[in-house]
């Protein structure tokens, strides 16, 4: 599933065709993704103006000039994309074209762009939410502060797991402590602190809880400036691959070397919670 990273680069893919923009005409294939469409959802999108492209968490936000905002969640194989525009934010390409039988939104713009959803497992989904009652929605009433906004800090992280029994890596992966952390940022950053994800939040140490809180930053950052990571399905609004995976320390590197100066440690992988953690046990503890 895409994670932070990955979003915030469709996010800024995206942003040029859309802000400022008429939505000219809208179109769906289909009567549901994850979810049913709301009712009359081309129709209202139809028309509108996107005000602003935002990010929150894992979810894509378009202010629209009605005082609606266009929420859109990837899911797991979820790809807009940008086709046969005048204008365009870039130079647009595929790797690997998508099937059209799996688009299932399309959009005009009074620019002359046209953009395409595309999601094979329909695992995506998308709603229309009045701006006022954004932050009491069930998507997002009670999240977190954004990893990379100012409302995340060191006393706050600190604050947020005193007296946590459950695991570190558990703590992060929660929305309701912070937003859009996903399993492999927490895992890169847990490895850059030098912490095991199996240790429990609440009995972690001054030090390392600050160099965990910059490592977070750190790692993110370092993804959206590479555009994010190529796993399976996901891809850049430009069909081009994301980078960071070829940065990974330890995520997806069972059996290999520790990248860490002096280690000698081998990378081990154990499932927690359903998902696959990849630590050396050497230098994380």
């Amino acid at each position: 599933m895409p994670e932070l990273p990955e979003v915030e680069t469709v996010r800024r893919g995206l942003a040029p065709a859309l802000v400022g923009r008429r939505i000219k005409r809208a179109q769906t294939r289909r009567a549901d993704l994850r979810f049913p469409f709301p009712e009359r959802f081309a129709a209202r999108l139809s028309g509108r103006r996107v005000d602003a492209l935002e990010r929150r968490a894992k979810y894509l936000l378009a202010h629209l000039d009605d005082g609606t905002v266009w929420v859109t969640h990837l899911g797991m194989t979820g790809r807009w994309s940008i086709l046969g525009a005048k204008h365009q934010p870039g130079d647009f390409y595929y790797a690997e074209p998508p099937n059209p039988a799996h688009t299932h939104v399309v959009l005009e713009t009074d620019a002359g762009a046209r953009l395409e959803f595309n999601d094979p497992r329909r695992f995506g989904y998308m709603d229309l939410i009045a701006e006022d009652a954004l932050s009491a929605h069930p998507f997002f009433k009670g999240m977190g502060p954004e990893p990379l906004g100012n409302e995340f800090h060191l006393p706050y992280l600190k604050r947020a797991l005193t007296g946590k029994k459950t695991s570190i890596k558990a703590a992060l992966l929660d929305q309701r402590v912070v937003a859009g952390l996903g399993n492999i940022y927490v895992v890169e950053a847990l490895h850059r602190a030098s912490i095991a994800p199996t240790r429990a939040a609440g009995r972690i140490g001054a030090a390392r809880l600050e160099r965990l809180y910059h490592a977070i930053r750190a790692v993110l950052e370092e993804a959206i400036e590479a555009g994010g990571s190529t796993l399976s399905d996901y891809a850049q609004v430009d069909g081009a691959q994301g980078g960071f995976q070829h940065r990974f320390r330890v995520y997806d590197r069972e059996g290999e070397a520790c990248t860490t100066p002096e280690c000698g440690g081998t990378i081990v992988r154990a499932v927690h919670g359903g998902r696959s953690s990849f630590w050396c046990p050497r230098c994380q503890r």
